[in-house]
């Protein structure tokens, strides 16, 4: 059966292993979700990210997160939410990038350069489209 949105299935099972406090999380990867993992990885959210040649059998390429906590096991991503969806994409200008948390948060953008932070798109002064809030 196809996936009708793979970055909400990559958002979900981030979320799910970062509220059980799993250390590492296996999905499919795609060229998207690896974009997304650096872009995370950038914004410290994630300590690293790794591709996975397939093995014997198996067709398709993993992604393999680290997952980042804190010294006392405290999780770093406290929410991690999808704003555009295949349904109602959701796109923003450099002038009116979003704000998350009042800057202490990130959106994650997919624009023409690559998909960058909210940080990264106001210093180049490009804009895209909204794929998802951390914080």
């Amino acid at each position: 059966m196809s996936m009708s949105d793979p970055v909400a299935d990559m958002l979900t099972r981030i979320r799910n292993a970062n509220r059980l406090g799993q250390p590492i999380v296996v999905m499919p990867s795609s060229k998207l979700k690896v974009s997304i993992a650096d872009a995370l990885k950038r914004e410290g959210y994630i300590d690293q990210f790794e591709v996975t040649t397939p093995e014997e059998g198996r067709p398709h390429r993993n992604l393999t997160v680290t997952l980042r906590y804190g010294p006392d096991g405290e999780r770093v991503i406290q929410f991690l939410d999808r704003v555009s969806k295949p349904g109602r994409r959701i796109y923003a200008a450099a002038d009116n990038m979003p704000r998350v948390l009042s800057g202490m948060g990130s959106c994650i953008i997919s624009t023409n350069r690559g998909v960058k932070s909210d940080r990264e798109c106001r210093a180049e002064r490009v804009g895209g489209e909204i794929l998802c809030r951390v914080g």
